[in-house]
């Protein structure tokens, strides 16, 4: 699913304040100008914690370009910061303070100003102070806009009262939702999106004096205030100032209950009347005004009663408070009545427009107000990779959802929203979480427990975030490694991708979904439907992207053994989403040609609802309907028709919402289909009990990033290494060895944890909690020197560890042909080079997919494919030194070349590198005994098939591999590999007699 870490766009900011001053207004009194940005070189283009500019955006394309120019025509001395722009998701640059030294006080001044050079494009510019916190990166961001419809130099002034609290992306709850000015991080531009332009600007500075007439604001403690019916609400009003200083001048605040659905002197007692913060009345003051509900016996909707605030003095608060007297005595409401009769009963009071609100998720940071949950009538949001709270803490995750739920309780039927995320291996999107490594180790372990047990400790610290509902798994079934998103998969066998969806139950539990409730699961969604592993290479028409969300040309047959075979799986595990495929399907045959799974009522109605017996509901992917080909209205007409649920339109959420109303009023969608969404989406929220609970349960928070929730990732990290090559038994090292490290992934926390951790691409560099390869390697050995680029002298070392592979990426951005090929850069084989060519070496590759070794392999003495172990480093060091053997099987065949992809386990032409199922091991003992000892192994192994003995059966064919390739060694040719892959598509499908007869075969191949 294709996220983005949300700032802002800056049209989603429309409606802001404009600037109430275009151009010098100092009174004559003023004093002398602060300078903040000069651009004379003062400050440097850098990265936090340092003070400098920075850049940002969405991609990889959406930061601007920025120079210090000189012109002659500059402002302010003889150099502007100009920039070159072409922003499709948000884009903009930085100026933080430094972290390490105090936050500045811009208390004293009126506001800010700069040097503006109008391009008179009539689009807006967002402009943000960062306010309080810790740092500029864990401050409150004010926000306020201007249209630039001028040509030339032009100096703007912001008063500082200009500018509004941002709800969307915060410190949640805020630190103290103040414009204290006190402490200052620094400030932010957001360019306009939707065109190449360019902009220049010149002479930041403070100015004026800080008027404390205007400095005034009045705040409530929450904007909506939930009451059991006949209880009494309290409503905490506060009086706060820019630079916390007490006020001058008395505020007054009027109040009154008055409008809303609630009746006066029926379903509340009025009041009114006035609060008085005198003169001197110190910042943070706070006042309550108590809303008493009366109580009657019949059962009700929720009832509004908004608190009208008229305040003098000061400036008012954005929105007046409402209480919301909660809904009772419905039918839908008693826990006690079965599901399908509680989703019946809240389903026929709903209107068209509430229904659509449910059918509607929306990207958090994409809200134009909080108060849009509740104007929409909102089912669900998500955030995006990257689109978290800041500080990006367990803490703040619950509140800031928990905020969100506080919005939906002010609808009619407190339908409680269900929030969802990207959780693909672990809660990714949470520093200090344990991250998991990416399913294709999971594949590689081989191991059900393993992906059952990181399911089981993903859905933990997922819920105990305060989200109940996980995008993952993905069941792709993998066949070309060119595809940026082969590390989601669990391998390119079908039938290994359903022996791992053990991680269903991991991530829900029972199939029935009666664990749903607990809170320590989440329901899980199986991604991304149909066919998406199976895209030819060349087929995309998604940007730069050349195989992900493509084209899959498949016979029918082919579909249904190696695509849909996962599916059928998950929907008996009782999975209770499902989320098509960017992706289109062409059933070579049909000729219906090339159809997007998002439009493919045949599979999702025909095959998925109806054939398979799902029951859960379909959400989209992120923007996906809007590939389907045909204006707005048809993508809405023709994704619903076709069986999609729920729609992630995560920024035109009131397009879709209107859209999809008027499409049913003019009867192009029926309102059965409807009514059908609308219980799938309502059923899976009252199994997740958030009727009753809608707000986070945090008492399993102290165990996210736990040594016990690490441990269970070091097994996973751990059992995923595959073991390749080991000539003349380099590995396990020992402890006694001095050992020489070096390559650019082993001391890399994010480059060994890949793609959708913290953000959605990844990052290289120490991006959240873990251990790296390199520090579990000397917390396990004695001995060990490391120079990341093997500079460093090589004598004196009995053996050598490179490690070399990838860096992150993530789904299209990481496609063979987009900038990345499978080739090792230039660094990484000149260490192996240096390394293998002074010492016998092992050689682990932290990559996605297979890389290829080509003509070092024969320098190389032991070779590990490590794929993608995540934050426990501590495993890897684990089978390196002995602590645990090498059990890990290629999940994927590796390939000698490029030339040979597409290239998977069962094709009539097989000679890879190393065949699909492939991995050495360090027992201590490998069995022996040739023909005979295969002989006996396939007697045993027709016994247990007889017996249905899994245990027994796999026991034996594991013996008989070993013993296999141990024979095989390094002369792997086409005439043993096949049998070889061939065995373990056999082993995995129960057929254990002649999966030892394939080893057989490749045995006396050799």
């Amino acid at each position: 699913m294709r996220r983005t870490a949300l700032l802002v766009s800056a049209t989603l900011l429309t409606g802001l304040l404009p600037f109430a001053v275009a151009g010098p207004a100092s009174g004559a009194d003023d004093p002398a100008p602060v300078p903040v940005d000069n651009f004379e070189g003062e400050i440097p283009f850098a990265n936090p914690p340092a003070e400098g500019i920075f850049t940002w955006g969405s991609d990889t394309d959406d930061p601007p370009t920025l120079e210090l120019a000189a012109r002659d025509d500059a402002p302010q001395g003889e150099k502007v910061l100009s920039g070159t722009y072409d922003i499709s998701g948000y884009g903009g640059f930085t100026h933080d303070f430094a972290f390490d030294k105090p936050a500045h006080d811009w208390s004293a001044s009126k506001g800010i100003r700069f040097w503006w050079d109008g391009r008179n494009n009539g689009k807006k510019v967002n402009f943000e102070l960062k306010d309080g916190g810790a740092n500029g990166e864990a401050s409150e961001l004010w926000t306020t806009s201007f249209t630039d419809d001028w040509t030339g130099w032009k100096q703007l002034e912001i008063p500082f009262t200009d500018f509004t609290y941002r709800t969307d992306y915060q410190p949640v709850g805020g630190i103290d939702q103040i414009l204290g000015l006190t402490e200052m991080w620094g400030y932010a531009l957001t360019l306009p999106v939707g065109g190449a332009d360019q902009f220049a600007m010149d002479g930041v500075e403070l100015y004026g004096k800080a008027d404390q007439a205007l400095r005034a604001n009045v705040v409530t403690d929450a904007a909506v205030h939930p009451v059991k019916e006949g209880r009494s609400a309290a409503v905490k009003i506060t009086v706060a100032t820019t630079g916390s200083a007490p006020i001058d001048e008395p505020v007054t605040v009027a109040y009154e209950t008055a409008g809303g659905t609630g009746e006066s002197g029926k379903d509340y007692t009025p009041v009114e009347g006035e609060l008085t913060f005198p003169a001197g009345t110190a910042s943070g003051t706070s006042r309550t005004v108590t809303v008493a509900t009366l109580r009657d016996k019949a059962g009700e909707n929720a009832e509004t009663v908004p608190l009208k605030l008229t305040v003098t003095g000061a400036k008012a608060p954005a929105e007046n408070p409402q209480v919301v007297i909660d809904a009772h005595g419905l039918p839908y409401l008693d826990a006690k009545l079965p599901v399908k009769k509680r989703v019946a009963d809240l389903l026929s009071r709903m209107s068209l427009a509430e229904k659509a609100g449910q059918m509607t998720q929306a990207e958090r940071g994409a809200l134009t107000t909080p108060g849009d949950i509740a104007s929409y009538d909102l089912g669900s949001l998500l955030s995006g990779g990257g689109s978290t709270p800041t500080p990006n803490t367990p803490e703040a995750w619950a509140k800031m959802i928990d905020g969100f739920q506080l919005r939906a309780q002010a609808t009619r039927f407190q339908i409680p929203l269900i929030y969802g995320v990207d959780a693909v291996h672990g809660h990714n999107n949470l520093v200090g979480a344990t991250i998991m490594p990416h399913n294709i180790g999971i594949g590689a372990t081989r191991d059900p427990q393993v992906a059952y047990e990181a399911g089981k400790v993903t859905a933990a610290e997922v819920r105990a975030t305060g989200i109940p509902w996980d995008f993952a798994p993905c069941l792709c079934v993998t066949r070309d490694e060119r595809w940026g998103r082969t590390y989601e998969s669990f391998g390119e066998d079908p039938a290994l991708v359903e022996s791992m969806e053990t991680v269903i139950q991991g991530l829900q539990g029972a199939p029935s979904g009666k664990d749903l409730k607990r809170n320590d699961k989440v329901l899980a969604t199986a991604k991304h439907f149909v066919a998406d592993g199976g895209t030819e290479y060349g087929s995309s028409t998604t940007g730069t992207y050349t195989i992900d969300q493509g084209i899959t040309k498949v016979t029918r047959q082919e579909l249904e053994a190696v695509h849909l075979a996962p599916y059928r799986d998950a929907v008996d595990r009782g999975v209770g989403t499902v989320m098509p495929s960017y992706s289109s399907l062409d059933i070579l045959g049909d000729s219906e040609g090339p159809v997007k799974m998002h439009a493919d009522a045949a599979m999702i109605n025909g095959v998925l609802k109806d054939r398979m017996g799902f029951d859960g509901f379909v959400i989209s992917d992120w923007q996906a309907i809007d590939q389907i080909p045909g204006d707005y209205a048809s993508d809405v007409r023709t994704s619903v028709n076709a069986g999609l649920d729920m729609i992630m339109v995560p920024y035109a959420y009131k397009d879709f919402h209107k859209t999809l109303s008027d499409e049913v009023t003019a009867g192009r969608i029926s309102g059965k289909r409807i009514d059908d969404a609308v219980s799938r989406i309502l059923t899976q929220k009252f199994k997740l009990g958030l009727f009753e609970k809608p707000y986070a349960d945090t008492s399993g928070a102290s165990a996210i990033g736990s040594a016990k929730h690490r441990a269970v990732a070091r097994e996973a990290a751990a059992e995923s290494q595959v073991l390749l090559k080991n000539a003349g038994g380099v590995l396990p090292l020992k402890k006694s060895q001095k050992v020489y490290v070096a390559g650019s992934n082993a001391d890399d926390i994010g480059n060994q944890a890949g793609g959708w951790t913290i953000t959605w691409q990844g990052s290289s560099g120490k991006i959240t909690d873990g251990t790296t390869i390199l520090e579990g390697m000397r917390k396990a050995g004695s001995a060990v020197t490391y120079s990341k680029d093997a500079s460093a002298p090589t004598d004196g070392h009995d053996v050598g560890v490179v490690v070399v592979g990838e860096t992150p990426y993530a789904e299209g951005i990481g496609d063979v042909g987009n900038g990345n090929d499978l080739a090792f850069s230039a660094a990484d084989r000149a260490a192996v080079d240096k390394v293998c060519g002074a010492m016998k070496c092992a050689v682990l590759i932290v990559s996605g997919r297979p890389q290829l070794v080509g003509d070092q392999l024969g320098d190389i003495d032991a070779l590990v494919a490590s794929w993608l172990p995540g934050t426990e480093g501590d495993g890897v060091a684990d089978v390196l030194y002995g602590k645990r053997a090498f059990t890990g099987q290629l999940p994927l065949t590796w390939p000698k070349s490029e030339a040979q992809l597409p290239i998977n386990v069962g094709d009539a032409s097989y000679d890879p590198q190393f065949p699909y199922g492939w991995g050495l091991t360090t027992l201590t003992s490998v069995p022996g005994g040739g023909t005979s000892a295969l002989k006996a192994l396939a007697v045993a192994a027709a016994v247990a098939e007889k017996a249905g003995s899994e245990t027994a059966g796999r026991a034996i064919v594991t013996k008989a591999r070993l013993l296999v390739q141990q024979k095989m060694g390094q002369t792997i040719t086409a005439a043993s590999a096949k049998p070889f892959a061939d065995a373990d598509h056999l082993l995995l499908t129960g057929r254990y007699g002649q999966a030892v007869a394939k080893l057989t075969a490749a045995y006396r191949a050799v």
